[in-house]
């Protein structure tokens, strides 16, 4: 039995590089590998989340989250994996596998997960053995509403006498037109 030692990168836009290495036994589940990462950056692990195994260009590949989203439906070709029945041995594939995980699906915490090693010794409980950079405060991050230019003046919300309006002034709930005053009018007739 071995031991994995992962580098995880927070994605942040700061030029500051916050990472901590990981070493974890390879019998271990995702569970305590996300487990792990959310402690070693002070975060409270009350948000919904998920790897995603990756290639080198870091694409997201097959889903393992946090909690069984199927619902029942076996219908569905390639279910996602849950974290607490995922074991890590059996989604490394590379000697550098790449994996992504994203916590707090609102917010998009993004953690950049790299395998950087192995040991021959298995670890008895996960260890953050090297630590570089402050973590952010968790809710210091805008909800991702926010980071993708959300226009709020066109959801105006309030009393506004043109809030009905199309593009061209026309408001369809006041526009002085009556039943009566198409009666007359023949859709068939052109």
């Amino acid at each position: 039995m071995a031991s994995l030692k992962f580098r995880v990168l927070l994605d942040s836009k700061d030029q500051e590089k916050v990472f901590r290495d990981i070493i974890i036994g390879e019998n271990e589940n995702f569970e305590t590998l996300y487990k792990t990462i959310i402690s070693s950056f002070n975060f409270k692990g009350d948000q919904m989340a998920s790897f995603y195994i990756s290639n080198d260009d870091w694409d997201k590949g097959h889903e393992i989250s946090l909690m069984d989203l199927s619902y029942g439906d076996d219908a569905i070709d390639d279910l996602p994996s849950v974290m607490n029945s995922a074991i890590l041995k059996d989604f490394m594939e590379d000697h550098d596998q790449k994996i992504i995980l994203v916590y707090d699906f609102l917010k998009m915490w993004i953690f950049l997960v790299e395998l950087i090693g192995t040991e021959e010794k298995e670890t008895l409980s996960p260890e953050i053995i090297l630590s570089i950079g402050v973590a952010p405060i968790e809710s210091t991050k805008e909800e991702i509403s926010n980071d993708l230019n959300f226009d709020e003046d066109l959801y105006q919300t309030g009393e506004d006498e043109d809030e009905d309006e199309d593009d061209f002034g026309f408001n369809d709930y006041e526009d002085g037109f009556s039943d009566e005053d198409i009666s007359g009018y023949d859709s068939y007739d052109y």
